[in-house]
């Protein structure tokens, strides 16, 4: 049995869980989230979900414990949400926003413009002294994994002097430049 499936989904207070055939939505304090379910049974008792398959048939093995992890997700999504922090490494690397309207200057010629979703909350933490930051809240732990995943695909770290846009806490391998 899946080690992640078998294992419940507790529901905090404040949300609410509606299962219906082959989907599930979950909503909560910071909005509302649904999720088509095929192959597998969901069923609730008292504050938890929980999962369970037909069959051991590969197919329903590999839906059980996806479908408990974006479920589990989900619930954590509407009672905490998500947040991930980007870096901007690099002199002259800046960036700023105007509601949901990020501007990034990255080295090129040009600044790039990003309109985000409104889902996504977005704030640029600029200090003196120190890289700009990027922070990135939602309640959809894939839409907001996705933007961050775009942004820093405009400038990637690069290995020798580690220049470029990271995720805040994240260990880059570096290289070793010329000899001389």
């Amino acid at each position: 049995m899946s080690r992640i499936g078998k294992n419940p989904v507790s529901i905090p207070a404040g949300v609410t869980v509606d299962i219906k055939e082959g989907q599930v939505t979950v909503k909560g304090k910071l909005g509302e989230l649904t999720q088509s379910i095929e192959g597998i049974t969901i069923k609730q008792e008292e504050s938890q979900l929980v999962l369970e398959r037909p069959s051991d048939s590969k197919d329903h093995r590999a839906k059980h414990g996806l479908y408990r992890a974006l479920i589990n997700n989900m619930v954590e999504g509407v009672s905490k949400g998500f947040t991930k922090e980007l870096q901007l490494v690099g002199v002259g690397y800046r960036a700023s926003n105007q509601g949901q309207r990020l501007e990034l200057a990255l080295g090129f010629s040009h600044n790039i413009v990003m309109d985000l979703a409104p889902e996504v909350k977005v704030e640029t933490i600029s200090e003196k002294g120190k890289d700009p930051i990027i922070k990135l809240t939602s309640h959809d732990k894939q839409l907001v994994g996705q933007v961050a995943a775009k942004i820093r695909a405009f400038r990637k770290p690069e290995p020798y002097k580690g220049k470029g846009v990271k995720f805040v806490g994240e260990v880059l391998r570096r290289k070793a430049g010329k000899s001389a």
